[in-house]
């Protein structure tokens, strides 16, 4: 079963920055994507980036620029760096996966494509 546990949340000023970790575990196949969403309150869970076995990423529009997603496949952790924080990031961030299984992994950008998520972790930016 895989187990995913995000960290690094926070409360910081407009224009600052955060790196958000997912401690990934239990994956019992070679092919994944992993993901980062956010959900504000009151709003739609929104995905941010993601990431498949290979490297290749993907950002939402919205946020291209300032957040990057990365890998450490030796550790199994999953990244989100993000910068120039605004006060409309404020949301709960979570970290997402699904195994790709047969021809090339083109990652899910909507949350209906994953089947594992962590609990969770904070962002609060302020102005």
């Amino acid at each position: 079963q895989v187990q995913l546990v995000e960290s690094g949340g926070g409360s910081v000023q407009a224009g600052g920055s955060l790196r958000l970790t997912c401690a990934a575990s239990g994956f019992a196949y070679t092919h994944y994507c992993m993901g980062w969403f956010r959900q504000a309150p009151g709003k739609e869970r929104e995905g941010l980036a993601t990431i498949n076995t290979s490297g290749n990423a993907n950002y939402a529009g919205s946020v291209k620029g300032r957040l990057t997603i990365s890998q450490d496949d030796a550790k199994n952790t999953l990244y989100l760096q993000m910068n120039s924080l605004k006060p409309d990031d404020t949301a709960m961030y979570y970290c997402a996966a699904t195994y790709c299984f047969g021809g090339p992994c083109l990652c899910p950008r909507s949350r209906g494509g994953y089947n594992y998520w962590g609990q969770g972790t904070q962002v609060t930016v302020s102005s």
